[in-house]
Parts: C-alpha cells; sequence; structure tokens
C-alpha cells in the first residue's frame, strides 16, 4: 500500500494519493524514515560490584545474621562495623536480580487454627459457653452475661451476670455448673471462642483438674460457636428486652426470667418442638409418644384434612455437630438455621 501510495503521489501529490487511497499521511512519512539501529549491550561501568564481590554481598544477606533484616538494617550495622560492601539500593537489586526479593522482617507468625469438629448424640458431651454484653444505665457502662449451654438439648446449664469480664467468674459457673449436671472425668467437652477469660491458662487447668476436654473457636470465625450466638441473639430479640438495664440487679432479675421461659417454655424447631428441659432430663419419648396419640386421633376423625396422610410428629435429632465433617449428610446434622432467632419456634 505505501509503494502504491507513493507511485501515485509522483502524480496527483501525496495528499491527494493519501485521500484517494484512505491512508494517513503519517503512516506513508513514519515508512520513509530509515530503520533504527539497534543499540548495542552496554558496557558494564568500571564502578560496577564483580562476581565475587556480588556474590560476598549475597551471602552477606542469606547469612544467619541478617537473613530476618532489611537492606537498610543491613547497612547501617555493617557501617558501625567499619564495613562498606555496596549501598542499600544495591543490595535490594543483586536480591532481585536473584528472586530473593521478599518480606525479610522477623515477624510473628501465627499458628494454622484447626476447625473445630464436635459431635454430641445425648445431653452434657459437650457444652458451649460465651459471654455477652448488657447495656448499662448510662453511655459506655456494661454488664456482662456468661452462658453456658448443652448443644444438644439447648438447655442453658448455667449463667451468671456480672460487672466484669473475668477468667475467675468463668472458673465459678463452671464447676458449678459441673457440679450441678454431675459430669464424670472425661465425660464433657467445654467449647468457646477465643476471648480473654475463655484462654486464660488457670481455666484451662481448672478444665484439666475436672477432666473436662477444652474446644475454641478459630480467630474471629462465629461460625465456630453458632449455639451460644444464636442464643444471644434470641435473647435480645425477646419483645420485653430492655434498651437498658439500671443496675446490675435488674439484669439478673431479667435474665433469670429469660432464662426460666427458654429453659422450660420455649418450644425449640431444632428440637422437634420441645423445650431444652424436656430433652435434656430424658422426657422427649414420653412427650413424643403423648403427642403422636393427639395427632392419630385427629387423623382417625378427620383424615380427609390430611392430605399428606398420616401426620407423624418431628424427630428429636440424634445427632449434634459443630462444624461437621463433609462426609456427614446433612439429614445427620442438627444446627441452628442461622445465628440468630428460631423464627419458627412456638412460644
Amino acid at each position: 500500500m505505501i509503494q502504491t501510495t507513493e507511485r501515485l503521489a509522483q502524480t496527483v501529490g501525496l495528499t491527494t494519493a493519501c485521500m484517494v487511497l484512505n491512508l494517513p499521511r503519517s503512516a506513508v512519512y513514519r515508512a520513509r524514515q530509515p530503520e533504527p539501529i539497534a543499540s548495542s549491550v552496554k558496557p558494564t561501568p568500571a564502578r560496577a560490584l564483580s562476581q565475587a564481590e556480588q556474590a560476598q554481598v549475597r551471602q552477606t544477606l542469606n547469612s544467619e545474621r541478617f537473613v530476618d533484616c532489611a537492606p537498610r538494617t543491613v547497612y547501617a550495622s555493617l557501617l558501625d562495623e567499619d564495613i562498606y560492601l555496596c549501598s542499600p539500593s544495591t543490595m535490594y537489586r543483586i536480591l532481585a536480580e536473584n528472586a530473593e526479593i521478599r518480606e525479610r522482617r522477623d515477624q510473628l507468625r501465627h499458628p494454622n487454627y484447626t476447625k473445630p469438629e464436635l459431635l454430641a448424640t445425648a445431653p452434657n458431651q459437650v457444652w458451649s459457653w460465651d459471654i455477652t454484653k448488657l447495656l448499662g444505665p448510662m453511655k459506655w457502662t456494661y454488664y456482662y452475661l456468661y452462658t453456658m449451654l448443652d448443644i444438644f438439648s439447648r438447655y442453658t446449664v448455667g449463667w451468671l451476670v456480672a460487672e466484669q469480664e473475668s477468667a475467675r467468674l468463668a472458673q465459678e459457673l463452671i464447676v458449678a455448673s459441673c457440679e450441678k449436671q454431675v459430669i464424670a472425668p472425661d465425660q464433657l467437652t467445654i467449647h468457646a471462642d477465643r476471648g480473654g477469660p475463655m484462654v486464660a491458662k488457670p481455666l484451662a487447668l481448672l478444665l484439666a483438674d475436672l477432666g473436662v476436654t477444652k474446644s475454641h473457636s478459630r480467630p474471629h470465625t462465629s461460625n465456630d460457636n453458632p449455639f451460644s450466638e444464636a442464643q444471644f441473639k434470641t435473647l435480645k430479640y425477646r419483645p420485653d428486652y430492655p434498651e437498658r438495664f439500671g443496675s446490675s440487679a435488674d439484669a439478673r432479675v431479667w435474665t433469670h426470667s429469660f432464662f426460666d421461659w427458654y429453659n422450660n417454655e420455649h418450644y425449640h424447631s431444632a428440637l422437634g418442638l420441645l423445650t431444652p428441659t424436656t430433652v435434656h432430663y430424658g422426657r422427649a419419648p414420653v412427650v413424643i409418644a403423648a403427642r403422636q396419640q393427639v395427632l392419630l386421633q385427629a387423623y382417625a376423625k378427620h383424615p380427609d384434612r390430611f392430605v399428606k396422610g398420616t401426620p407423624l410428629h418431628p424427630a428429636l435429632p440424634t445427632a449434634v455437630w459443630i462444624n461437621p465433617p463433609q462426609t456427614v449428610q446433612p439429614s445427620a446434622q442438627a444446627v441452628p438455621q442461622t445465628p440468630g432467632v428460631d423464627t419458627e419456634d412456638l412460644h
């Protein structure tokens, strides 16, 4: 195309030739310019470090003494010892040429936390405990509610309200709850998140003395402690939950009323519409059998009203997991529908 344009331009001029052939003049001008001569490789400056000197710099930077130090730190340390190898920028360049650029500072390395996988097939096998804040009478004032929950029955085995978070109070709650439930050594696992009172060394020693296995959530993973989180949301979404509590005594009175309702009157959808007390103390089979008789009598009177056939009472879950393994079928799990209020529960 360029050659055709050049021939035509000799007759009608470059501008007309480009208009006829729909070619920009700049393309012709670029084609007329000579090919640039390939630049030769620049010679190595006389001041450049030799291969031996570069090897010495690398050896120094990767030595046991300096392997976790930034080049500027190495540079300053060597100057204090009357040693000069090269500038910090040259150190960085040598590291980059050898693909050794990385974070060299000595930093805290967090451990790899294992996902907890806990199974309960009966009451008093796995408890979950946590602490939540209750708003006090003035801004920035709080009371702290400690709760201990059995994940199989959802029964609150212990609770207390205090004006501070304390490992000592947590120990007292655990001891009292274990005594009340007559927990034997090696029977129980207690699961919690990684709050200060939960990971305190005195508490860990206490659990070891009681023969109780401790388990912790991964950091910043609320789904690792879903049962306590769900109960706290149920508590704070109660219609009579106060915006603020006037005193710790007020908080204890209200909380006592809540747990009495939650344990004894709350028909829990995850428990087959049974109360936590019924399940925890082994009365579920009797209650389910009685309810089933009522359903059968209703079916006998009006079978046409039961379009799905003979009505059956919801079954009580046989296994409750915190983080079930991938091999567990969903039907074998019993976990909160969401970490929140049981929207289908009957009161």
